[in-house]
C-alpha cells in the first residue's frame, strides 16, 4: 500500500510557494518534497477526496474563492477554474453531503459548491450562508467571523465555528441550501476558532483562539445539540504577550488532545479523564506561529505548520503520556496547513 502523502498549504502573498506535495516516511515521519502547484493565490486550506484522487483549496483573498486540483502521481493538475464562493477571506474548506463548504472569515458566512460527479467543482455556489451576531471583544468580534466548516462525525450536520459571534452553528444542507438547526452561544469574548470531535463522537473540544482555552463540550448527533460543559487553559500560567490557539487535534484513541498556541509558540498536550481536560505540559513548536497541526494516519507523528518561520516540523508522539519528541523539519514559506492522504 502507498504510504500517504503530505499536502502543504500557504499563504503566497507572504511568500508561500502555493500547495507543496511531499512524500513522508512513516518510520520516521520526515517530509520530502516532490513537487509544488501554484495556480492559486494564498491556498491557505486544503481538503482531500475520500478516494484521494481530488485536492480542494480556498484562496483566503478578498474576493474569495474555491479550486480544484486532481492528483496526478506526484504533481497536482487543475481541474478548472477558481469558483468564487461569494463571501470574502475563506480561511477553511471541508467536503459534506455532495458539496464543498468554506468558511469565509472575512464576510462571516459558510459557501455550499457542489461537487460534480468527476470531482470538478460546479460553476457557482448553491447557497452562501451568512451568519450575524458580534461579541464584547473589539476590534475582533464587531461582527461574525465564520472560521471553520465541518461535517459532525454522523455526517448528518455542518458544523461552523464563529469566532465573532462566540458560537457555533449547526446545521442541515438539502437541496444544496444550508438551514440552520441549532446555535449554541459560548463564553462572550472566548473567540472560537477550531473544533474537533472525539473519535467516538459524543464530545468535541473547541479551540478558544481569544481567551486561550479549550472548551469541552458534549454533541448529541441523533439532536445536533452541542453543549458546553467547561474551559481548560491551555499554558499553565498567564501568557507574556500574544497567545492565541490555532489548530487543535485529538488522538485516535480518544486519550489526548494537543492544540497549537501562536505568540507562545508552543503545542499544548492535554490529557482526557472522562470530560475534563488536563493540561500535561507545553511544548517548543519548533518555530513561530504555529497556524495548524496535523496528526499522520498512524497516529504517531503530529506535525505542525509554522506560518511565520516558514518550516513544518514534525513531532513523534508518546502514546502512553502524549508528550512529543521533535523529529525534524522542511522549508515551507508562510505554511499554513498540513493534511494527510
Amino acid at each position: 500500500m502507498r504510504q500517504p502523502r503530505a499536502f502543504i498549504g500557504s499563504f503566497t502573498a507572504a511568500g508561500g510557494l502555493g500547495v507543496l506535495i511531499a512524500d513522508v516516511d512513516a518510520e520516521s515521519g520526515t517530509l520530502t518534497v516532490l513537487s509544488a502547484a501554484d495556480g492559486v493565490p494564498d491556498p491557505s486550506y486544503l481538503a482531500l477526496s475520500p478516494d484521494g484522487g481530488m485536492l480542494y483549496t480556498v484562496s483566503e483573498t478578498a474576493d474569495g474563492a474555491v479550486a480544484a486540483y486532481r492528483v496526478s502521481g506526484d504533481k497536482l493538475v487543475e481541474a478548472g477554474p477558481p469558483v468564487p464562493v461569494g463571501g470574502s477571506g475563506p480561511t477553511y474548506l471541508s467536503l459534506f453531503a455532495g458539496h464543498v463548504l468554506t468558511a469565509n472569515y472575512d464576510s462571516g458566512s459558510v459557501t455550499a459548491v457542489p461537487v460534480r460527479a468527476d470531482g470538478r467543482l460546479a460553476d457557482a455556489p448553491s447557497h452562501v450562508f451568512t451568519h450575524t451576531g458580534s461579541g464584547p471583544h473589539a476590534p475582533r468580534q464587531q461582527g461574525p467571523h465564520a472560521h471553520q466548516v465541518q461535517p459532525d462525525p454522523s455526517g448528518r450536520w455542518a458544523v461552523s465555528v464563529d469566532l465573532g459571534t462566540d458560537s457555533v452553528r449547526v446545521c442541515a444542507l438539502d437541496g444544496g441550501t444550508l438551514t440552520l438547526h441549532r446555535e449554541t452561544a459560548l463564553r462572550p469574548g472566548c473567540g472560537p476558532r477550531h473544533l474537533a470531535f472525539h473519535p467516538r463522537g459524543e464530545h468535541a473540544y473547541l479551540a478558544n483562539e481569544l481567551a486561550p482555552t479549550v472548551t469541552v463540550c458534549r454533541w448529541d448527533a441523533a439532536e445536533g445539540a452541542l453543549r458546553p460543559l467547561g474551559e481548560t487553559s491551555v499554558l499553565p500560567g498567564p501568557p507574556d504577550g500574544d497567545a492565541f490557539p490555532s489548530g487543535i487535534v485529538v488522538s485516535p484513541d480518544g486519550r489526548f488532545v494537543w492544540t497549537a498556541v501562536r505568540g507562545e509558540d508552543v503545542i499544548s498536550v492535554l490529557a482526557l479523564d472522562g470530560e475534563e481536560l488536563r493540561l500535561v505540559a507545553t511544548v517548543p513548536c519548533g518555530g513561530t506561529w504555529p497556524r495548524a497541526l496535523a496528526l499522520h494516519p498512524s497516529g504517531r507523528f503530529l506535525h505542525v505548520a509554522n506560518e511565520r518561520s516558514g518550516d513544518v516540523t514534525w513531532f513523534a508522539v508518546d502514546p502512553v503520556t502524549g508528550m512529543l519528541r521533535k523529529g525534524g523539519s522542511i522549508q515551507a514559506p508562510a505554511a499554513s496547513c498540513v493534511v494527510f492522504g
